[in-house]
């Protein structure tokens, strides 16, 4: 048996005006989607447990089968894990963003322009970081670059105990006076983080990008902070190999701490530039190396949710529904063994918020043996209908497994 876990990251969506009063989901032509959809076994499933944030990190934890309430131990671990961090017990990590601050002079009067600098580009980020390590590192904050806007600090005997260190894909537009974190634990940090604007607003990597009119990373932002992960291996859970093909450092970071293989794809970004068609390929290679469940996940829905683009959200899921399920799907018909594939956000991502939701996600599981009587099409509206509800996350899991 083969198992596929197509993750479509932030596509559950509300009703949206520009769309008509329809979800990008309703909007999208998704033929092989639908076309599952319609003997597949369809319904609503609660990621994210009430005492916890949306967020990708607890979400895909729950898809996967863990806990987060039992394994969560904060965001950063995850994608430090990815990077190749090697943690002490002692060390606290954060995410650290960087981002495009508007011109006021005081820190606190600043504008969220861009939460991701304009998706800058991994080797430019490269060079930033590298400054800001030099420049603010020692040994007690050490910085580590990621991928494109995403990177790490490891401060030595730090705390978790911060207040509240906002995201900054939550305040996009907004003055970030109100989102800085007033505990004594954080001065620290955001004093990290005022500093940084002074080294980066004239950096060589943003004198060129200005000249481009590109957004510039004039700044770095600290949020997700927590400690080491514990997590038992995929297969000592679940008793089969898993691999996990995703261009973000989160996910890399999920699959490294499980045990699973996780490959990298060259082009892969996660956004719409992303190579669908290279991740589809990893993923059709790693089943023909003896891989049991492939874990295939794509973030350009939820950007494009972050960023309120409409109709770029509905391309995403378009492009994912022609360019990766539509060969992977190829490849399990042809194959001659039995195989089931779950198809799901891991949250919403809605296009009038901006951000994270932890309302239920619609998810499909077609089984190539026991055909189910399901739905014409793959939506929210559909998966709410069928009555079908998996109230603890984890559950979904154990549910495609054990079917």
């Amino acid at each position: 048996m083969k198992y596929m876990v197509l993750l479509c990251d932030g596509m559950a969506d509300v009703p949206f005006a520009a769309l008509k009063n329809n979800t990008p989901m309703e909007c999208a032509h998704k033929p092989n989607m639908d076309s599952l959809a319609k003997e597949s076994v369809i319904g609503l499933c609660r990621t994210v447990a009430p005492t916890l944030k949306p967020g990708s990190d607890v979400a895909n934890l729950s898809v996967l089968g863990y806990d987060p309430e039992i394994s969560y131990t904060g965001r950063s671990p995850l994608e430090a894990a990815s990077i190749g961090i090697d943690l002490a017990d002692t060390d606290v990590t954060l995410r650290c963003n960087l981002v495009t601050l508007s011109d006021e002079e005081n820190f606190e009067n600043k504008t969220m322009v861009d939460y991701c600098a304009g998706d800058i580009s991994t080797t430019e980020a490269k060079e930033i970081i590298n400054t800001i390590q030099e420049k603010l590192g020692n040994d007690i904050y050490k910085f580590y670059s990621g991928v494109s806007y995403r990177h790490c600090l490891v401060w030595d005997n730090g705390t978790t105990d911060l207040g509240e260190m906002t995201p900054p894909h939550d305040i996009s537009g907004r003055v970030i006076g109100e989102y800085l974190s007033k505990s004594d634990n954080a001065k620290g940090l955001i004093e990290l983080m005022k500093k940084s604007y002074d080294i980066l607003k004239n950096h060589p990597v943003n004198l060129k990008r200005r000249e481009n009119g590109l957004n510039e990373a004039n700044s770095i932002w600290l949020w997700g902070e927590g400690t080491r992960p514990q997590m038992q291996l995929f297969k000592d859970k679940y008793g089969i190999n898993g691999c996990i093909i995703s261009a973000v450092d989160l996910l890399k970071g999920i699959g490294k701490c499980a045990g699973m293989n996780v490959p990298t794809v060259q082009g892969a970004t996660g956004y719409l530039d992303t190579n669908f068609e290279g991740k589809a390929s990893a993923a059709i290679a790693a089943f023909e190396s003896g891989c049991d469940l492939v874990y295939l996940h794509f973030e350009a829905p939820d950007e494009c949710g972050h960023r309120g683009e409409a109709e770029n959200k509905v391309k995403s899921i378009e492009i994912i529904d022609e360019k990766a399920l539509k060969p992977c799907l190829e490849y399990l018909k042809n194959c001659q063994d039995e195989f089931r594939i779950l198809i799901m956000p891991d949250h919403p991502t809605p296009l009038e918020t901006k951000t994270h939701s932890s309302i239920p996600v619609p998810f499909m599981i077609y089984d190539s043996i026991k055909k189910e009587k399901g739905a014409d099409t793959f939506t929210e509206k559909t998966a709410k209908e069928s009555g079908i509800y998996i109230k603890h996350g984890p559950d979904i899991m154990k549910m495609l497994l054990e079917r």
